[in-house]
C-alpha cells in the first residue's frame, strides 16, 4: 500500500491533506491499519507530517531524504536515497548539522542555490535513524574526564568520556567507544570505553582498529565451529553418486602463490569439429553449507571474505575454505561445472551446467604459467610438459574471448594494484605492483564467460536468481566527465542518457599510454554507478553484458553460494523449481542482494584503508629520501605525485617556493607567474619525502632543488633519467602533456579568456 500512497501524494494536483482527508481515497483500508501505515512511512522519512498535521511527499515540501556523509572539516553532504526522486547531493554547513553524524539517515531542507552551477545547500531538519552506536579512536586523558579522537575523520568532533566511563583506558590507547549520547547544540557526543585494543604504537593495533571500525567479525561462533568440524575431510563414494565423473579430464587450478582457498579449476579440449570445450569447475560449497544452518547464517552475515594487508577474515571457517572445499591437486572434490563449447570466434555454441566430481592435476600459479607462456622457461616447460599444450590453447582461447568482449564494447580499466608485504610484526617491508600477466587475464576471461553463461541460462528458465548488475551512468555525472575531458582535447560521441559502453572504451583506447591516462580513467570510473547485486536482471554496463551473475567464488562470496543452491535445486527438479521454493527465493533474494551489496562495500572500504595505512607506514623511515614519480593530479592547493610503487603524496603549494603558482582549472595545471613553469598531469618529477601522517594515512612531498617539470615524452639514452629544461618567462608552459598539445593554440586563447582560477601563493623568504 505504501507505493500507492506515495504515488497519490506525488501527483501535481496534490496538496498536503490530513489523515482523515487522505483516508477518503483509501477507504478499502481500516482506519487503524491506515494510520499504522502512515506512521511507518513517516518514521522512515517516506512522507512528512507538517505542523498542521497534514501529510505530503518530502520532495514536494522541499525536503531530501538520504544518508549524511560527514567531512573532517565539520560540514557534510546528504546523499539522496536510491529510490528518492532527487539526484543532487545537498551541502550541509557545519552549523546546520543539528546533531546529525556521518552515516545517519536524515531529512534535509533544501535552500536556494548559493551560486549558479554549485550544489544546493540545506539544513538537517530530522534524524530518521542513527547509523553509529560505536566508534574507534585514540583516548586522551584529562584530570576529571577524557576524550576519544575518532579514527574516522568523518566524525569531526571528539567524543566526551566521563571519568567513570573510561574503564582501563590510558593516554594514547586505541579504544572502542559505545556511544551513550549524541551531539546536541554545542554538546559533543558522549560515550563509554567498551574495549581497549592496546597502545596506538603497539604492533597490530593499527589493523585491529580498522577491523573494529568496520565491525568485521574475527572469530566464528562456537556453533559454527562445531558444524565445520563435523564436515568430513574427504569425499565418500556415496557423495559422488548422481554426479558426473570428470576425474579423467585434465584440469588445473591457477591462482596467486599465497592463495589457500582454491575455488575454481579450468580445463580445455580441442573438439573434433574444431571448436573448443572450456570447462569451469567451481567448488560445490553449497553441498557442505546447508541452507539455514549455523554455517549458512554466519556466511550470510559476513557476506564475503575480507582481504586485509596482513590477514584474511574469511566468510567460512578454514576447515572448509582451505580444506574440503578447496580444489587441492590429486584429491577428489565436489564441484559445479559449467561446460562451454566455443567456436573460433568465441561464440557460445552449446553449454551444460551440472554437479560433478573432479581431481585437479596441478596447483599452478600465475607466475609459473606466465613463465611457461611468455618467457618459455625450459625448466618449467619440462616439469609441466603434459599441461603445456593446454596452457597454450587456453592463452589463444582467452585472447579470442577478450577480443570478442572488447568488440561488443566492454570497458577495460587497467589500474595497477599494489601488493604490500609485511613482516611478522605487521610492518610493511615491500610494496610492488601486482602484475597483470597473460595468466591472470586468462583466468579472468574464463570466469567472465562462465558467469555470463550461467546468468543467461537461468534468466531464460525464468528462475528467481541473484544477478550482478552495473547500471547506466548518471547522465549529470557523465556530462561533468565529458566537460572534464575536453580540457585534454578529447570528446565522446553520444548523448549522456543513451551512451553505450563502447564509446567510453574507445576513449580508454585513445588515451592508452598518454600522461593523462590515469586521471581520465579514474574520473571516468567515478562518473559510473557502483556494481551491486540484484534480484532483477538489469545488465552489466561496464562489461557490455545483458546477463551477468557471480558464480565462480562461493568460498569467499555469499551471492555465489546462494545461486549454487538454486542451481542444485533446479538440476534436481529437472530444470524446474517447485512453487513453494520459487516463492521463497522471490521474496528472499531482494533482501539478500541489498545485504551482500552493503557487506561488499564495507569490505572494499576496509581493504582500501589498510592499504593506505601501510603505504604511509612504509614511507615513515624514508623521510628525506628522493624518489621519481608521475604527477597524478593537480589542484589549487598543490600537486599529487604517484611513485613507482603506487604510493601517492602531496606537494603543497607552500613548498613550491620558486614562484607564485596559479591553478588553471581548464588545463588542470599549476603555472608559475614569473617563470611560466607548468605542472601538468602525467609529468615526470623528482620529489623528496618531507613527512608522514599515520593518523590520516597521508604522505607529504616537496620537489627537489634540481626538479623541473619533465616532459613525459622527452627522449634520453636512459628513459629513467630526468632532464631539466630551461624555463621561459612567458605565460605558456615550457612542458605540456601530449594531450594538451592537441589543442595548444586554442587552449592558450581560452586561458586568456577564462583567466586563472585559484589562490595566489607567496614564495617563502
Amino acid at each position: 500500500m505504501e507505493p500507492e500512497i506515495l504515488k497519490f501524494m506525488r501527483k501535481n494536483a496534490y496538496k498536503p491533506l490530513t489523515a482523515e482527508e487522505l483516508h477518503q481515497s483509501f477507504t478499502d483500508l481500516e482506519w487503524d491499519v491506515f494510520i499504522g501505515i502512515l506512521d511507518q512511512m513517516e518514521a522512515a522519512g517516506k512522507i512528512v507530517r507538517t505542523r498542521t498535521n497534514r501529510y505530503g511527499a518530502p520532495e514536494r515540501l522541499n525536503l531530501v531524504r538520504g544518508r549524511l556523509q560527514g567531512n573532517a572539516k565539520g560540514f557534510g553532504f546528504v546523499i539522496p536515497d536510491a529510490d528518492f526522486p532527487y539526484e543532487q547531493d545537498v551541502f550541509i554547513h557545519g552549523t546546520d548539522m543539528n546533531g546529525a553524524m556521518d552515516g545517519d539517515f536524515v531529512l534535509a531542507r533544501v535552500e536556494r542555490y548559493k551560486k549558479e552551477g554549485m550544489r544546493p545547500e540545506g539544513e538537517i531538519v530530522r534524524i530518521l535513524k542513527r547509523s553509529r552506536t560505536e566508534a574507534v579512536g585514540t583516548y586522551t586523558a584529562s584530570k576529571h574526564f577524557g576524550f576519544v579522537i575518532p579514527d574516522d575523520k568523518r566524525l569531526s568532533s571528539d567524543i566526551f568520556i566521563p571519568k567513570e566511563a573510561k574503564g582501563s583506558a590510558k593516554e594514547g590507547d586505541k579504544v572502542v567507544v559505545e556511544l551513550t549520547g549524541y551531539p546536541e547544540g554545542r554538546r559533543s557526543a558522549e560515550g563509554r570505553v567498551k574495549e581497549v585494543l592496546g597502545h596506538k604504537d603497539d604492533p597490530g593495533v593499527d589493523i585491529l582498529s580498522i577491523i573494529r571500525k568496520y565491525h568485521l567479525p574475527e572469530e566464528f561462533p562456537e556453533e559454527v565451529i562445531k558444524e565445520a568440524e563435523a564436515v568430513p575431510d574427504s569425499v565418500t563414494a556415496g557423495e559422488i553418486r548422481g554426479r558426473r565423473d570428470l576425474r579423467g579430464r585434465r584440469m588445473v587450478t591457477i591462482d596467486g602463490e599465497d592463495a589457500k582457498d582454491l575455488d575454481d579449476a579450468v580445463s580445455v579440449e580441442q573438439l573434433d569439429n574444431g571448436n573448443i570445450r572450456l570447462g569451469v569447475h567451481i567448488a560445490d560449497v553449497s553441498y557442505y553449507v546447508k541452507e539455514g544452518s549455523a554455517l549458512d547464517r554466519e556466511a550470510y552475515h559476513r557476506g564475503n571474505s575480507v582481504y586485509l594487508v596482513d590477514r584474511v577474515i574469511p566468510m567460512l571457517p578454514k576447515r572448509l575454505s582451505n580444506g574440503i572445499c578447496s580444489l587441492n591437486p590429486r584429491v577428489d572434490r565436489l564441484t559445479m561445472t559449467c561446460d562451454m563449447e566455443l567456436d573460433g570466434q568465441g561464440n557460445l555454441i552449446h553449454h551444460e551446467i551440472y554437479p560433478s566430481v573432479i581431481q585437479t592435476d596441478e596447483r599452478m600459479t600465475y607466475h609459473d604459467v606466465k613463465r611457461i607462456l611468455t618467457d618459455e622457461d625450459p625448466e618449467l616447460i619440462q616439469r609441466y610438459q603434459p599441461l603445456v599444450k593446454d596452457f597454450r590453447l587456453m592463452a589463444r582461447l582467452a585472447e579470442t574471448l577478450r577480443q570478442r568482449r572488447m568488440a561488443r564494447g566492454a570497458i577495460d580499466f587497467d589500474f595497477p594494484e599494489a601488493k604490500i608485504r609485511v613482516d611478522p610484526q605487521g610492518k610493511p617491508v615491500e610494496i610492488e605492483k601486482k602484475p597483470r600477466t597473460v595468466a591472470e587475464q586468462m583466468i579472468e576471461e574464463f570466469m567472465l564467460a562462465a558467469n555470463e553463461t550461467v546468468s543467461e541460462h537461468f534468466f531464460q528458465l525464468k528462475i528467481p536468481f541473484m544477478y550482478r548488475i552495473h547500471e547506466r551512468p548518471n547522465p549529470e555525472k557523465l556530462q561533468s566527465f565529458f566537460e572534464f575531458i575536453t580540457r585534454f582535447g578529447y570528446s565522446v560521441r553520444g548523448k549522456t542518457d543513451r551512451i553505450k559502453p563502447r564509446a567510453l572504451q574507445q576513449l580508454l583506447e585513445e588515451i592508452k599510454g598518454e600522461p593523462e591516462e590515469p586521471v581520465v580513467s579514474r574520473v571516468m570510473l567515478r562518473s559510473m554507478q557502483q556494481a551491486k547485486y540484484s534480484s532483477e536482471c538489469l545488465g552489466h554496463f561496464g562489461l557490455a553484458a545483458k546477463y551477468y551473475s557471480h558464480f565462480t567464488s562461493p568460498i569467499r562470496r555469499y551471492p555465489d553460494l546462494a545461486i549454487h543452491r538454486i542451481i542444485r535445486e533446479v538440476w534436481e527438479n529437472k530444470g524446474k523449481l517447485p512453487d513453494k521454493r520459487r516463492g521463497h527465493f522471490k521474496e528472499w533474494l531482494p533482501t539478500a542482494a541489498d545485504h551482500t551489496s552493503d557487506r561488499e562495500r564495507i569490505a572494499i572500504d576496509a581493504e582500501r584503508e589498510t592499504d593506505d595505512l601501510k603505504k604511509a607506514e612504509f614511507m615513515m623511515d624514508k623521510v628525506g629520501q628522493t624518489f621519481k614519480g608521475t604527477i597524478s593530479s593537480v589542484t589549487s592547493f598543490g600537486v599529487f605525485v604517484e611513485l613507482e610503487n603506487t604510493v601517492e603524496g602531496l606537494v603543497h603549494v607552500s613548498y613550491m617556493t620558486d614562484d607564485y603558482y596559479h591553478f588553471n582549472e581548464y588545463t588542470m595545471s599549476l603555472i608559475g607567474e614569473r617563470t611560466g613553469k607548468e605542472y601538468n598531469i602525467g609529468d615526470r618529477v623528482e620529489v623528496r619525502v618531507t613527512g608522514v601522517n599515520l593518523d590520516e594515512h597521508k604522505v607529504d612531498f616537496e620537489f627537489t632543488e634540481k626538479e623541473d617539470s619533465i616532459s613525459p615524452d622527452a627522449t634520453t639514452a636512459d628513459p629513467t633519467e630526468f632532464k631539466v629544461k630551461k624555463t621561459k618567462k612567458t605565460a605558456t608552459a615550457h612542458t605540456v602533456s601530449s594531450a594538451a598539445r592537441k589543442s595548444s593554440t586554442g587552449r592558450r586563447r581560452k586561458n586568456k579568456e577564462k583567466g586563472f582560477k585559484g589562490s595566489r601563493h607567496r614564495r617563502k623568504g
